[in-house]
C-alpha cells in the first residue's frame, strides 16, 4: 500500500521527524486559503500522487504571490501527470501539497527498506538527493552508503555516523542528521514500511536538517494492524479492477498483454507467466486465486479479467493440491457460462481429482481447450489468440 507525499510527512512529524509546514488542498480556492494560512512570501504547490518524478512532469511549481499560487494550483489540479513510474497513460491530480519554501543548501537521500538477502533492514544513504536513485546506482554506484540493521539491535550510533560522514553532512549538523535517521528507522519499523524514503534530506543555510518529502510503501500483509495507515488509503490512486479483486481475496495486478492468467499459487503463476512470454505472447495479468478458491471467487476472477479489452484469451494453469482440480473446473465452467465468454480458454490442470476436473471440463459442451503441460498450454492458447 501506498500514501501521499502529504501523508507520509504527517507520519514523519509523529516520530519527530522535521518537515516544511504544509497543507493538504483539494481546490483551487483551498490552494490559495493555505498560502494565506502558512504567510510568508514563496510557496511551493505540490502535486499529490502515488508516483515520483513529479517536479520533472511539471507537477511541482514554486509561488512567490498569491496570483502565482492560484495559477500554479489551476494548471496541476486535474492534470494528467506523467513520470516515469505512472506509466504513458499518466495519473489524474486530485489533491495538492501547499508548502513553505526551503532554503536549500544540499539536497541528501536517506531510506530504510527490507534487505531480503541478509534479512535485515538496510539503511540507504546518497549525497545526490533529489535525483533518482536508480540512476545513481547505475551511474555513481559509489556514492550511495548502506548499512544494514539488526532488528533486534536497531540501528545504532556508529551506523547513523557511518551514513552521515558517507554522504557528507558537516561537523555542526552531524547530530541532527543521525537523530533524524534514527527517527526514520524507528518509523519505519513501527509502521511496517516496506519502503520509507526521503528524497530529498536537506541541510538548510542555518544548518537545520529537514525532510523535503516522503514516500512509504506498506506491508499489506500487516494492515490489520495498522488501522492509522489503513485510514490514509486513496482508492483513486489504485487500479480499479484490483480493488474489486481484493475484495473476493485475489490477488491480481493488471498488466499491458493480451493473455489473462488465471492460476493458484504465486509461484506457478509467475511460471505461467514465463511460459506465455517464452512462446511469443504477452500476460495481460497477475491472478492467484490462492488454495481456497470457490466457484465464486473464479467466476468473478473471470469478470476482472475480462473487463479488459487488450484479453484475447484466457489460460488457466491449475496445480491441485490444498485447491483439487474438480473444484477449479466447475468453477470455471460455471464462470464461462455466466460471462458468456466469448474468447479461447485454454486449461491445463494436474494434481488431486485430476482425472475428475478433466471430466467435467470435456462433459460441459463448452469449447474449452485441454492441454496437459505448461508448454503445451502456453503453446494452444499463443495460437488460439494469434
Amino acid at each position: 500500500m501506498k500514501i501521499h507525499e502529504y501523508q507520509g510527512k504527517e507520519i514523519l512529524r509523529k516520530f519527530g521527524v522535521a518537515t516544511p509546514r504544509g497543507i493538504p488542498c483539494f481546490s483551487v480556492d483551498e490552494a490559495v486559503k493555505a498560502a494565506e494560512q502558512l504567510g510568508g512570501n514563496i510557496w511551493v504547490v505540490k502535486a499529490q500522487i502515488h508516483a515520483g518524478g513529479r517536479g520533472k512532469g511539471g507537477g511541482v511549481k514554486l509561488a512567490k504571490s498569491l496570483d502565482e499560487v492560484r495559477q500554479h494550483a489551476s494548471s496541476i489540479l486535474g492534470m494528467q501527470l506523467k513520470t516515469h513510474q505512472t506509466g504513458p497513460e499518466g495519473q489524474k491530480v486530485r489533491r495538492l501539497l501547499i508548502e513553505d519554501g526551503a532554503d536549500i543548501k544540499k539536497e541528501y537521500y536517506v531510506a530504510a527498506l527490507t534487505d531480503r538477502a541478509t534479512q535485515k533492514v538496510a539503511m540507504m544513504a546518497s549525497s545526490e538527493g533529489g535525483m533518482d536513485i536508480e540512476e545513481v546506482a547505475h551511474k555513481t554506484p559509489e556514492k550511495i552508503i548502506k548499512v544494514f540493521v539488526d532488528p533486534l539491535v536497531g540501528l545504532t550510533d556508529a551506523q547513523a555516523k557511518e551514513l552521515a560522514d558517507g554522504i557528507g553532512v558537516p561537523a555542526a549538523s552531524q547530530a541532527q542528521a543521525i537523530d533524524t535517521f534514527k527517527k526514520l528507522y524507528t518509523c519505519y519499523m513501527e509502521t511496517d514500511a516496506s519502503l520509507a524514503e526521503i528524497n530529498p534530506l536537506i541541510l538548510e543555510g542555518n544548518g537545520n536538517i529537514k525532510a523535503l518529502d516522503a514516500k512509504f510503501n506498506f506491508d499489506s500483509n500487516a494492515l490489520y494492524r495498522q488501522p492509522e495507515i489503513v485510514a490514509y488509503r486513496d482508492l483513486d490512486e489504485e487500479d480499479a479492477d484490483e480493488i474489486e479483486a481484493s475484495k473476493f481475496d485475489l490477488a491480481y495486478i493488471s498488466l499491458d498483454g493480451n493473455i489473462g492468467c488465471l492460476v493458484n499459487g504465486a509461484g506457478l503463476a509467475m511460471a505461467t507467466m514465463d511460459t506465455i512470454k517464452l512462446f511469443g505472447a504477452e500476460p495481460a495479468n497477475f491472478l492467484d486465486v490462492g488454495g481456497g478458491a470457490t466457484t465464486e471467487k473464479v467466476t468473478e476472477a473471470f469478470k476482472i479479467m475480462l473487463k479488459n479489452p487488450k484479453v484475447k484469451g484466457i489460460l488457466v494453469n491449475i496445480f491441485g493440491g490444498i485447491m483439487k482440480c474438480d473444484t477449479i473446473a466447475t468453477g470455471v465452467v460455471a464462470a464461462a457460462k455466466e460471462t458468456h465468454l466469448s474468447v479461447p480458454l485454454v486449461v491445463r490442470m494436474k494434481g488431486t481429482n485430476e482425472d475428475l476436473g478433466k471430466k467435467i471440463l470435456a462433459e460441459s459442451g463448452l469449447p474449452i481447450i485441454a492441454a496437459d503441460t505448461m508448454a503445451e498450454a502456453a503453446t494452444k492458447i499463443v495460437a488460439a489468440v494469434k
